[in-house]
């Protein structure tokens, strides 16, 4: 076993399954469980491979918080389902499964996490701070490459292609995809924006403009100070463009920079609870899933 901690952006993880499994698959009460079964199956596949430590579920105890929401209103906008309440859309047939994974993870030895007002990126930001060993953060979401950190042995499993074909982030990962450091994704993210989060960007900066502007400038006060200057050689459009955009930039910082110290508890490796996952899997038909999860941690 190595001294690695395994931390899950457990949302991203549980859609992920929920749109990849069949919702045929159905517990005894006739109500289906494919994310559950997904959830079992992505973790098996993960220990398998990297032989954690530890296993940490981040989760989010505000998927939308309101002090993100009050920086930029746009934010995560398109994926309210009701704007009074701020809940998030969620598929009926998945939101009765969400109860039953935090139940499924916590018997098979991981610690479920969330904070008040914090996303689970937040929950990783943290964790990820104060953690002394290799780290591997397992998501779909990109934003989370800001913690990536070679020094430090921090990489991001990055699960747009699946979890069984997922590729390890490392420095030189986002160098060669997007042309900049993990240090300065986020001036990137923030320029570049991006709709599945609700952040428009600059107008007319795109990847390979915001990655050329950050070599030339190093990070956005650069970028900005520059824009600022007259005598700079910033193309005019670009110019005006950042001037224009100056709130939004303050305020899309603010909102995509992950906290790195929420107060939490430090995390308690958890133990199998062997008897009780068996028992889980027979109830919710899901045996073959908690038979591979069990092998994953014994062999």
């Amino acid at each position: 076993m190595s001294s690695r901690l395994l931390l899950l952006d457990t949302a991203s993880l549980y859609f992920r399954a929920f749109y990849g499994v069949p919702d045929t698959i159905k517990a005894a009460d006739g109500r289906p469980v494919n994310a559950v079964r997904g959830m079992l199956d992505f973790l098996a596949t993960l220990q398998e491979r990297y032989e954690p430590a530890a296993v940490v579920a981040a989760w989010d105890d505000d998927w939308r918080p309101a002090w993100r929401v009050e920086l930029l209103d746009t934010y995560k906008t398109h994926r309210v389902a009701d704007p009074e309440a701020g809940i998030e859309e969620t598929p009926d047939l998945l939101a009765h499964q969400v109860p039953l994974i935090a139940e499924a993870l916590t018997l098979a030895g991981a610690t479920v996490v969330g904070a008040p007002e914090a996303e689970a990126d937040d929950v990783i930001g943290t964790l990820v701070h104060r953690w002394e060993n290799g780290i591997d953060v397992v998501t779909g979401d990109r934003d989370l490459f800001q913690l990536v950190d070679d020094a430090r042995d921090v990489r991001v499993l990055y699960t747009a292609r699946g979890v069984g074909k997922h590729d390890v982030v490392d420095a030189a990962w986002v160098r060669e995809k997007y042309g900049v450091e993990p240090s300065q994704y986020v001036d990137f993210a923030v320029m570049r924006g991006d709709a599945s989060d609700g952040l428009p960007g600059v107008k007319g900066i795109g990847d390979k403009t915001a990655a050329a502007l950050l070599d030339a400038y190093a990070d956005l006060d650069g970028i900005r100070a520059a824009a600022a200057d007259p005598s700079s050689t910033l193309r005019p459009r670009i110019r005006q463009s950042l001037l224009d955009s100056s709130d939004y930039i303050d305020a899309a910082v603010q909102v995509v920079t992950v906290l790195p110290d929420l107060d939490l508890a430090d995390p308690v490796t958890g133990v199998i609870d062997e008897p009780a996952l068996r028992a889980f899997g027979q109830q919710w038909n899901v045996a073959g899933p908690v038979d591979r999860l069990l092998a994953s941690v014994t062999t």
